[in-house]
Order: C-alpha cells, then sequence, then structure tokens
C-alpha cells in the first residue's frame, strides 16, 4: 500500500534536504527598512559550497521523498519535470568542472525548483481538490454576481412578488449547491451552482429583452435621473463580467476587443463623473449613456444580445 504525505509535508523534507550540508544559513525574515531592499542579495557561493550543493540536489533528485513520489505517481508532467531537473544538474556539474561558479549555482538553483515543481505535479489529488474548491469559489463569485444583477433589473422593471419569487428560487439552490460542497460533494456542488447561473443569466435576459426603459418623465430632478444612469452603468460592468468572463479567457482576440470598450467606457463614465462634480448633470447623464452604450456593445461582440 503507498501512503501518500501532504504535499507540505514532502516540500518541506525536500527543501531540509536541499540545504543539508551546503554551509548556507537560512534567516528569517527581517522586517524593511527604508533605503534597503528586504531580502539581500545571497554572497557568492565558494567551490566547497558548490560540491555540496552538487550533492545534495543530486539526492533530492534521485533517493528524496519527493523522487520516490514522482515515481509512484506515474504524472508524466511531474516525470518530466524531474527529467528536466536531471538535464539542469548535469549542466550544473559541468560548469563546476569548468570553474563557472556562478553558471553552476543558477543552474542547481533552476534544478530545485523545478524538481518542487515535479513534486506539486505528482500530488494530483491534492492539487485538484484544490483547484475544484478554487472553480467552485469562483462559479459563487459569479452567480452572486448575477443574482445582484437580476434583483437590480426586477426592481427597475417592477416585476413585484413575481421577481421576488424568481430570486427566492435562486438563493435556495445556492444555498443548496453551498451545503453540497461543504458535505464534501464539491463536484456535485460546481454542477448545481452551473445550472443556477444559467437560469440566472436566462433571467436577466429574458427581463432585458425588448428592454426600451423608456424613463423621461420618471425623475424629479437632472440629478436624480444621473444616479439612475450611475446606477444603470454599474449593471452594464457587472453583466460584462459575468456573461462573458469565460469566453474572454479562452479567447485572448475577444479578450481584447472587449477590453477596448470597457476602457472606453471607463473613460467616458470619469469624464461623466467629473461633469457631475461641477453640478453640469445633464450633460453627465448623456456622456454616462455613452459609456454604457460602449458596455452594450462589448457584450453584443462578445455574441450575448441584450437591449441597449
Amino acid at each position: 500500500m503507498t501512503i501518500q504525505r501532504p504535499l507540505k509535508t514532502v516540500l518541506a523534507a525536500l527543501i531540509g534536504a536541499l540545504f543539508l550540508h551546503t554551509g548556507v544559513t537560512i534567516a528569517a525574515d527581517a522586517p524593511a527598512v527604508e533605503g534597503q531592499s528586504v531580502r539581500p542579495a545571497r554572497p557568492p557561493e565558494t567551490k566547497e559550497q558548490i560540491e555540496r550543493r552538487l550533492t545534495s540536489v543530486s539526492t533530492l533528485l534521485e533517493t528524496s521523498s519527493g523522487a520516490k513520489q514522482i515515481e509512484t505517481s506515474g504524472n508524466a508532467q511531474a516525470q518530466a519535470q524531474r527529467a528536466k531537473a536531471r538535464d539542469l544538474h548535469k549542466q550544473a556539474d559541468a560548469a563546476y568542472q569548468k570553474g563557472d561558479l556562478p553558471a553552476a549555482s543558477r543552474l542547481l538553483d533552476e534544478a530545485a525548483k523545478t524538481m518542487f515543481d515535479g513534486v506539486r505535479q505528482a500530488a494530483p489529488e491534492q492539487v485538484s481538490a484544490e483547484k475544484k474548491q478554487r472553480d467552485f469559489d469562483n462559479r459563487l463569485e459569479s452567480v452572486k454576481a448575477l443574482l445582484s444583477a437580476q434583483k437590480r433589473i426586477s426592481a427597475e422593471k417592477k416585476l413585484g412578488a413575481k421577481g421576488a419569487e424568481t430570486t427566492a428560487k435562486i438563493e435556495a439552490q445556492i444555498r443548496e449547491a453551498q451545503a453540497l460542497a461543504a458535505s464534501g460533494k464539491i463536484d456535485e456542488g460546481k454542477a448545481a451552482l452551473d445550472k443556477v447561473y444559467g437560469a440566472t443569466r436566462a433571467s436577466i435576459e429574458t427581463m432585458r429583452e425588448g428592454d426600451t426603459l423608456v424613463r423621461s418623465l420618471n425623475f424629479a430632478t437632472k440629478e436624480e435621473e444621473y444616479h439612475y444612469e450611475i446606477d444603470r452603468n454599474d449593471t452594464h460592468k457587472m453583466l460584462v463580467k459575468v456573461l462573458l468572463e469565460e469566453k474572454r479567457a479562452s479567447n485572448p482576440n475577444l479578450e481584447s476587443m472587449v477590453q477596448k470598450y470597457v476602457e472606453q467606457a471607463a473613460t467616458l463614465r470619469t469624464n461623466a463623473e467629473g461633469m457631475a462634480a461641477k453640478k453640469d448633470y445633464e450633460g453627465a447623464i448623456k456622456v454616462l449613456e455613452d459609456s454604457t452604450k460602449e458596455l452594450v456593445r462589448a457584450i453584443r461582440g462578445a455574441g450575448v444580445y441584450i437591449p441597449g
């Protein structure tokens, strides 16, 4: 039976092995002092120190607990990292033999770092669990942002009890997903969140469909209308994030296009806020509307239709 040691324990053991008999003292972090760097540069290593490190890094690569973990993991990426680290160690030895101690020191650092990366990849269960939790948390954040937008638009369109019912249903589904994740069923929780995400997005798109937002007589003052436009701009910024986040992450060209519109929208909003500070609310409203149009263009350009 293979016993999987915790990743932090393995790495701690490897770090201890790496510095064993090197003559290098690892000092505790010192507080920053004005005019000085937090971590002073490491002094050049002597020939004897390099020789000892060649031995200790060889131990790290060949017989350490991390090396055994890579061997038993069957992880191709981890094994490739170990092979790369071995090659770097050979290069370090060659540099040492030629008397190029700085190059040997640098190559030994790279060999150790590469090996540590391999050990991390050789702990797939732990790494996978951490990634699953991050994915769940990120999706939860997106769903909550969508829910906030759903509430805002529901109030804007005066949906009353119908809107409140939809909101309550979404909140209940979020709680169910969180309960699944908390009980260790992270995959089921993530799947449940994905469904909530899709349903909430569909709810927003349905509410926005055909929306003309006629409001010319609904505001007592231009200042009141300006604050409404600020709120509407905030809603569209939120929609850019939650509706396009995944598409932008997987498509660099799309990311570039969206970012161009978002930056233009931000510039216009800053201009509007400057005008409002001078009490020019009518001008600020027009500029804010233009800012929101840029955000609508970003969303539509990514293939998601919303009225604007």
